[in-house]
């Protein structure tokens, strides 16, 4: 299948609050995992559904880092999150489709959030290597990729690639609509 990234406009309808009507609350699904004062990655945020909620449950002390391809996305989550008083504990990056370019996050992330983006990504195997890379020991990613768009075939090769990457799948923690699998690095 070739390589195919959600429209920037799409991102309005993705940042509505009607999702958290349809058992897509970000707090309720995020609150288990980010705590006060944590690295989060959120690769692939769009305008900031969930960033905003994360930069909220890190606090002043923590941080969350979004990296999305598309700057029209980055540009409004940054106004979004202004808004919301929130930019000042995330940092909004623009990347390429096949590197997000982590370097400087070596072994620092506690926590990320790939929430229905990794099936948009050209190489998936590559994006868990540099998530991993990323992450520090014992530290978790939550993945939900969207069963409309996401077959059960097709998320387990993504478990697969995660698991190559050294990722190993812990639980399947329940989100409507979703294919879900908490994630941890060994």
């Amino acid at each position: 299948m070739a390589h195919r990234v959600c429209p920037w406009w799409i991102g309005y309808m993705l940042a509505s609050p009607v999702r958290k009507w349809v058992g897509q609350d970000p707090e309720k699904i995020l609150a288990p995992y980010v705590l006060e004062g944590m690295t989060v990655l959120e690769p692939g945020p769009g305008m900031g559904f969930f960033t905003i909620p994360l930069a909220r449950l890190v606090g002043a002390s923590g941080h969350v880092i979004a990296v999305d391809v598309q700057t029209k996305m980055i540009a409004s989550l940054k106004r979004r999150a202004a808004k919301a008083n929130v930019l000042d504990r995330i940092d909004a990056r623009v990347a390429s489709a096949e590197i997000m370019g982590l370097g400087d996050l070596q072994g620092k992330v506690d926590f990320v959030l790939a929430f229905a983006m990794v099936h948009e990504v050209p190489d998936a195997g590559n994006f868990f290597a540099e998530v991993a890379g990323a992450l520090k020991p014992g530290g978790t990613l939550l993945l939900a990729e969207p069963r409309g768009h996401v077959s059960d075939q097709s998320f387990d090769r993504e478990l697969a690639a995660a698991a190559t990457a050294r990722l190993a799948t812990g639980s399947h923690p329940f989100i409507s609509r979703s294919h879900v699998a908490l994630l941890k690095k060994e």
